[in-house]
């Protein structure tokens, strides 16, 4: 089994790396942060046959802080893997600000250059990763990103501030660090010749598009609109944004629809995907009776028993299609047929409905034809 230490193990990226490393198994993870001892470090060490170095200042009171939470803590983590007298491989989680003359650039950049040492000396294999911001669920608001901060905020009603909307942001999500941290882990031989590793997908984003994008997230929760879960940037950002709702607000109240055939509320709606709608029907009851020239429907009954009719506008011939929970089948509707579904059972009927456009009142495509003459 390996044994793997992980410094910064209740930070950010390490909670999600410990979590995800105990679950595929495999491993036993040490972890070591800011609450243990100094004294931990040369033990847990000695015992690491793999190290994630992802402890670091950041956001520190003093100046000085910065030496100490990234140069002088990365010194002497390789100090201490050095004197094992092991090619004890490690992984850095450096950052692009090692490319900036200030003070946390400057600290991550000695960090680097330990790290270097380290492999220079001992011949060990080295990934060192330079990190844009990193986003995801657990991150502090605040702290860790601006993203984080928008999604708390916005989530809550809260006010944001917006320095230059036209700031130009770069962004790697913290599944993908995880999955890059995993594939090392995985592996039964390191590259020594190559140090530095890039982490791809890099997500580029202006910071008024950053703050317009969360936004309508919230905008559209109350009207159940989905945002385009094809772009990567866009998913990754929603799964974000929804970790960060209050815990006592996860659930939303639809606008029910009551008539005296039943009830019907529109779950999702999507401008890519179009819409899922839910109704309950009564006992004799039929909706539809309508054809649309482009729009596509799927019916499916979850609960009670039904049968759906179809005709081709141009033609007399009826299809029957008997629906039941007992054998629960999905409907396809196609264009240019007219259709309806009864509620043929005792009890009422609950049908689940997609629709591969969202409903526009302007042009609704639904035009009124029975389907038995």
């Amino acid at each position: 089994m390996k044994t793997i230490l992980v410094t910064g193990s209740e930070g950010f990226m390490g909670r999600h790396l410990c979590l995800a490393l105990r679950r595929q198994g495999g491993c036993e993870v040490l972890e070591f942060d800011v609450r243990h001892a100094p004294e931990n470090l040369p033990v847990l060490a000695a015992r690491a046959g793999l190290v994630f170095h992802l402890a670091g200042a950041n956001r520190p009171k003093e100046e000085k802080e910065f030496i100490d939470g990234n140069a002088s803590l990365t010194r002497r983590l390789c100090d201490c893997l050095a004197k094992t007298g092991r090619q004890t491989p490690l992984a850095f989680s450096s950052s692009i600000q090692a490319e900036l003359d200030n003070p946390y650039g400057r600290s991550k950049k000695a960090a680097e250059d330990a790290v270097l040492d380290y492999h220079r000396q001992t011949g060990a294999p080295v990934y060192i990763f330079r990190f844009p911001n990193v986003f995801g669920k657990w991150s502090r608001p605040n702290y860790n990103t601006v993203v984080a901060t928008f999604c708390h905020n916005i989530s809550r009603g809260l006010p944001v501030q917006i320095s230059n909307r036209s700031n130009p942001l770069r962004f790697v999500y913290i599944d993908d660090v995880v999955r890059a941290f995993l594939d090392i882990a995985a592996r039964t031989k390191h590259n020594q010749a190559t140090t530095r590793y890039e982490l791809q997908p890099v997500h580029a984003i202006t910071l008024g598009e950053l703050y317009d994008l969360i936004q309508s997230f919230h905008e559209g929760r109350r009207k159940s609109i989905l945002p385009d879960l094809s772009n990567p940037l866009v998913k990754c950002l929603y799964s974000t944004y929804v970790s960060f709702y209050d815990v006592h607000d996860l659930a939303c109240a639809v606008e029910l629809k009551t008539d005296d055939r039943g009830w019907l509320f529109e779950l999702i709606k999507s401008s890519q995907a179009g819409q899922i709608f839910v109704s309950r029907t009564r006992p004799g009851i039929t909706r539809g009776n309508h054809y649309h020239d482009t729009k596509i429907e799927k019916f499916c009954v979850i609960q009670g028993e039904g049968v759906i009719r179809f005709r081709h506008v141009l033609d007399q011939q009826v299809v029957e299609y008997p629906v039941t929970d007992r054998e629960i089948r999905i409907v396809d509707i196609p264009p240019g047929y007219t259709h309806s579904i009864e509620n043929i059972g005792a009890a009422d009927m609950i049908t689940l409905f997609w629709a591969n456009e969202i409903f526009d009142p302007q042009r609704p495509d639904t035009y009124p034809e029975p389907v038995v003459r």
